[in-house]
């Protein structure tokens, strides 16, 4: 009786921990939908004070405090500072986002982890096109204020390099933090990819290649576009789970190195 009493007892604290868990990922769940539905308000209404040409006045008061009084073709800070600015910027740009991706995707198809591997290259290559689009969409010139720092190819509005790094690095970021078991270690790798995205988008601003406004509309499109790749991610596992009736990812299956 007292065996069969403590296995009751266990069962009913196993339910209860899986019915705990169960919440928490639908109250996650529901902040992500918030946190996409926000973020694409957000950027419709950017959008829509740029065409108005209403960030205009705030846009040059933040390039010129990024340069040097009375002289608008020099950066606030010594030659290094500038450099490193060039050297922060290719966070954003497509030659490293595009190895970055290559390598991490490339290591988790290997280790057995196609879903992720394939979330990650879905989440850069569409935000990619999504980027493209907008900018053609748009069609906003670069700033004439002040000399540009680096050289530009592609129209103004929404920041590439600060869109591609919030797709990239939140995306990497959430990937690394899924596998981590506490919730600090989570908040550290997620503060390290907030961090990079924001270095690469405050660094086009310092070197005059973009105004303030395409930073702010690159950041929102792409951490909402990260988002919903993370949304339509966990809709196709939960749906992959429902049908096998087990609580392993099928693309989190080991490889056959890790099988032996």
């Amino acid at each position: 009786m007292e065996r069969g009493a403590r296995w009751h007892e266990r069962l009913g604290a196993a339910a209860a921990n899986v019915h705990r868990w169960l919440r928490a990922r639908e109250l996650v769940t529901l902040l992500l939908v918030a946190a996409l539905a926000g973020g694409v308000l957000t950027f419709v209404e950017i959008a829509e004070a740029v065409r108005e040409d209403e960030t205009r006045a705030i846009d040059e008061k933040i390039l010129l405090a990024m340069r040097k009084p009375g002289d608008p073709a020099d950066p606030l800070g010594p030659k290094w500072v500038e450099e490193t600015g060039r050297d922060l910027t290719a966070l954003g740009g497509v030659p490293i986002i595009s190895l970055v991706t290559t390598a991490v995707a490339a290591t988790l198809w290997l280790a057995g982890r196609r879903r992720s591997a394939a979330l990650l290259a879905v989440a850069v290559v569409g935000g990619a096109i999504l980027s493209f689009a907008l900018k053609r969409g748009f069609d906003r010139p670069r700033p004439e204020l002040v000399p540009h720092g680096t050289w530009v190819y592609t129209s103004s509005f929404p920041s590439g390099h600060s869109m591609l790094s919030a797709i990239a690095y939140l995306t990497l970021g959430a990937l690394v933090a899924r596998v981590l078991p506490r919730r600090r270690q989570k908040a550290f790798v997620l503060g390290w990819a907030l961090l990079f995205t924001g270095l690469a988008g405050v660094s086009r601003v310092y070197l005059g290649v973009h105004w303030p406004s395409d930073v702010l509309a690159g950041w929102t499109v792409g951490a909402s576009w990260a988002v919903a790749c993370w949304l339509a991610a966990d809709f196709l596992d939960r749906r992959a789970r429902r049908r096998k009736d087990a609580g392993v990812e099928d693309d989190e299956r080991p490889s056959r190195v890790q099988r032996g």
